[in-house]
Parts: structure tokens; C-alpha cells; sequence
């Protein structure tokens, strides 16, 4: 069967932040996120080829952090409340030190209220492309400075920027920077897929 990813549930107003945050602890077995409207997302679980990728961008990007110590770095299973209410979790998330020690222990515990500087996500094979454009356009939106969105079946690199600039390459072979927001920090992701 054939069922095109994301699902979503409609479901408004129904949940609060904290209830949705039960939910999503009650069914850990499943990927949840949730719209600005409150709406469940039910995202599909990564293939193997896609997560060892996805392991070795946040494998290189916390190696640079152990060296750096500017912020944290977060994987695909963290949970973050954006500022339109929308909680999203990209593949690969980092979060300069000074926004992660702004918050109460509290909100560390569950869908920090806080949108990551950097995010990455990546487009695996089930996945809808116009979606994860969106979502990219969402995180930026929302306060994100830079982010990837790393597309290996079409052989494409999505450079987006808070100033909302867009910048495409067609190859996965080009070096990537961390520019300002994560400065030193560069990689190929042509490289990591050998």
C-alpha cells in the first residue's frame, strides 16, 4: 500500500502543549510533530542509508563541537516548540550556548520553546520534498540563521539563510560552511555517503 508521507491529523486546539508532549511520550514507537494549528504530523521512520548519513553529518558537526564548545547539538528525535506554536524536529539541530542556558530546567525537559540556529534535514526516499521545503521556509521563519536540506536522490543541496535567501547546488560534492552561526564548521556530503 502505498500511503504518502507526512500524515496528518486534524486536530486543532484539541491537545495543549504538555498533553502533546504525553502523547508523543505514550507513543514513543511512533514520529510525531505537530503544525502551527495544532495538527499531528505522523512522519515516516528514516531507512537505513538515510540515517547512517544523517549519523555521520551530527557525528562530524558534534566533533566540531567538542572542539568548539559554542552550543549544543540535538538529533532527530528532539522536539523543539517553534514560536508559531509548531513543534518540529529536523534530522540535525544545533543551538548556540546562550539560548540553551536561557531556559528553566523545565523546558529543557520536554519540547524546548526555543528554534535551533542550524538545522538539517535531509530528503530520504518516502519523503515529500515540497514538505521539507516548507518546513525549511518554517524553521527560517521562526528564527533559524542556517539550514541544509540535503536532497541525495536528486543530487541537490538547499542552502537556506535568515535573511531568506535561497541558494541551490546541484551536486553533493561542494563544501558546506557553518558561515557565521557555527564558524571553522564545514563538511562534504558527497564524502560522508562513500
Amino acid at each position: 500500500m502505498d500511503m504518502p508521507m507526512p500524515v496528518t491529523m486534524k486536530m486543532g486546539d484539541l491537545m495543549s502543549e504538555e498533553e502533546f508532549f504525553q502523547f508523543c511520550q505514550m507513543n514513543d514507537t511512533l514520529k510525531f510533530e505537530r503544525d502551527s494549528q495544532g495538527n499531528i504530523i505522523i512522519q515516516s521512520l528514516s531507512g537505513a542509508l538515510t540515517s547512517i548519513f544523517n549519523a555521520k553529518i551530527a557525528a562530524t558537526l558534534g566533533n566540531w563541537n567538542r572542539d568548539n564548545r559554542y552550543g549544543y547539538l540535538f538529533d532527530s528525535s528532539t522536539g523543539f516548540t517553534l514560536p508559531n506554536k509548531a513543534v518540529r524536529s529536523p534530522d540535525a539541530s544545533f543551538l548556540i550556548m546562550e539560548k540553551w542556558e536561557a531556559l528553566s530546567e523545565d523546558e529543557k525537559e520536554t519540547f524546548a520553546p526555543v528554534c535551533p540556529d542550524f538545522v538539517v534535514k535531509i530528503h530520504s526516499q518516502f519523503d515529500d520534498l515540497a514538505y521539507l521545503q516548507d518546513k525549511m521556509n518554517e524553521f527560517i521563519t521562526n528564527g533559524t540563521q542556517l539550514g541544509w536540506l540535503i536532497d541525495r536522490f536528486n543530487n541537490k543541496i538547499h542552502i537556506y539563510r535568515a535573511d531568506q535567501s535561497i541558494v541551490i547546488h546541484d551536486t553533493l560534492d561542494v563544501t558546506l560552511s557553518g558561515e557565521n552561526i557555527l564558524p571553522g564548521f564545514s563538511i562534504n556530503p558527497a564524502a560522508l555517503l562513500k
